[in-house]
């Protein structure tokens, strides 16, 4: 009876290791890494490298987001490796509101914001007392301001930085315009559609979701030069991953800046910095 336990035991045991050396010998060592994303493009540019990271041996996922702030807490939580919808002046004023401790692993592309309206045709349209709609993250602001500013609607106060301005900085607002920035980002849209305000202030990533399109259908967008440059953000020291590397480099190659100018035609614009 005790030779018969041995044997089994025995058996049993020479099964397991066959089992273990089978797993060890897989060869599967692919890396996992998941990168929180806006619908478009963000999503849409990410999942023309998969195929690329794939060679490499990662396996990029994608998860999605409606809004601004949800993937940053993510990020800090540790349920995403690196996240791409958001800029670098608000990721910096996230980092100062949320004591986040994020990295720019690199910027990807520029979406340039753009004016809309179903009333008017122009800037110049606009009259006394118009109301633009505009959303509540601050660190839109400035670069609202900044468009009117050029396009000759206001003036900011000398020494104000264009990418820290806020309403109290302006100057000189000689058709009295009226300011409301009281919405969701992922709101205007909608609000567009249904003539809300005189104009609404769009983020290209919303406009292009709900089938705008921004160089056609705005009354006035944002220069290419711009500095809110759409970043690869990961948490502090994690920017040094081969995985993350691997994902920025793909995201900058020649393919994909094609893709981006390909299927956008201007209203989201490659940077390689």
């Amino acid at each position: 009876m005790k030779k018969w336990v041995a044997g089994v035991i025995a058996a049993t045991s020479i099964f397991g290791l066959a089992a273990c050396g089978s797993d060890s010998g897989s060869g599967n060592d692919e890396k996992e890494l998941v990168v929180g994303a806006s619908n478009i493009p963000h999503a849409e540019i990410l999942e023309q490298v998969k195929p690329v990271l794939e060679e490499k041996g990662i396996d990029l996922q994608i998860e999605t987001y409606q809004d601004y702030i949800l993937p940053n807490k993510d990020l800090d939580n540790g349920d995403i490796d690196a996240n791409y919808f958001q800029t670098t002046p608000y990721m910096d004023l996230q980092m100062k509101e949320n004591e986040y401790d994020f990295v720019n692993a690199g910027g990807i592309h520029i979406e340039p914001i753009g004016v809309y309206s179903k009333k008017y045709k122009s800037l110049e349209e606009l009259p006394e007392g118009a109301t633009i709609l505009m959303s509540n993250s601050v660190s839109d602001h400035g670069r609202i301001l900044t468009l009117l500013e050029k396009k000759g609607l206001i003036t900011l106060k000398d020494g104000v930085e264009n990418t820290q301005a806020q309403l109290e900085d302006i100057k000189e607002n000689p058709r009295n315009l009226q300011f409301d920035y009281e919405y969701e980002a992922a709101l205007l849209p909608q609000m567009y559609e249904n003539e809300e305000g005189d104009a609404v202030v769009i983020n290209s990533n919303y406009a292009i979701d709900a089938g705008l399109k921004p160089l056609e259908d705005s009354i006035a967008i944002e220069d290419s030069n711009s500095p809110y440059v759409n970043v690869i953000a990961v948490n502090k020291g994690d920017e040094n991953k081969e995985e993350v590397k691997a994902l920025v480099e793909a995201l900058r190659s020649k393919e994909i800046q094609d893709f981006i100018n390909k299927e956008w035609d201007g209203a989201v614009v490659p940077v390689s910095e």
